[in-house]
């Protein structure tokens, strides 16, 4: 794709383990099998890997708000954390900081909408759980990167809904906002995943992969501010 036709429209966000150094080198390394535009270290450094202008490989099989070739569209920043995806290890306060500031700057040049700020566990969350239920959504919607629902009640978890007909408003809300559901169904290994990849985002105290009380509000809340 020439520089001319990319329309970036998306920020999706990563997390990448090792030692910076290596990182750095293995996400600019030609012929890769992942790269991205900026890494952001764990003291707040970053470092450009790749033009804006220029598709980077991060996002592979992935879907967003019906499109799949997130790559053409979206610009990736990976940060470089050691914590296990899964722990909700927290992410360094500079290295938060930067991540904000840079995607604030990216925000300057290209005209993403806040509900196309997304993590790669929600482009692809049958094999993604970066950046993970650590990472402070919150915190940078507070500051102008991506959506929040700010009052949302905190219902607790409850009994799940797992009926068919029950469900069909959940599968709607996740497609309202972007993920890729079936429009029926019963809770699936599928749906569960896509929940997951929502409650890594959006309700992080709670990713169970089912649809509690808690998670239906913080669903229903999110999809109104995609709406």
């Amino acid at each position: 794709m020439s520089p001319a036709a990319r329309t970036v429209d998306m920020i999706v966000l990563h997390t990448r383990f090792g030692a910076e150094a290596a990182t750095r080198a293995a996400l600019a390394a030609p012929g890769g099998g992942f790269s991205a535009h900026y890494l952001v270290g764990g003291d707040g450094t970053i470092w450009q890997l790749a033009e804006e202008e220029v598709p980077a490989r991060h996002a592979g099989p992935a879907f967003w708000r019906g499109h799949t070739a997130l790559d053409d569209r979206a610009i990736g920043i990976a940060l470089a954390h050691a914590g296990p995806e899964r722990a909700g290890v927290e992410y360094p306060v500079m290295q938060l900081a930067s991540a904000c500031d840079l995607c604030l700057h990216i925000l300057s040049r290209h005209p993403v909408p806040a509900r196309n700020i997304v993590g790669h566990a929600d482009i692809a969350p049958d094999r993604a759980s970066d950046p993970g239920e650590g990472f402070d959504w919150e915190g940078l919607a507070r500051n102008g990167v991506g959506l929040w629902p700010a009052g949302a009640p905190d219902l607790g978890t409850g009994a799940a809904v797992r009926d068919a007909a029950s469900l069909r408003d959940v599968r709607a809300a996740l497609a309202a906002i972007g993920y890729r559901v079936a429009p029926d169904g019963a809770l699936d290994p599928a749906l569960s995943a896509v929940l997951r990849a929502f409650q890594r985002h959006w309700r992080p105290e709670a990713v169970t992969g089912q649809a509690d009380a808690g998670t239906l509000a913080r669903l229903l809340a999110v999809a109104r501010l995609c709406g």
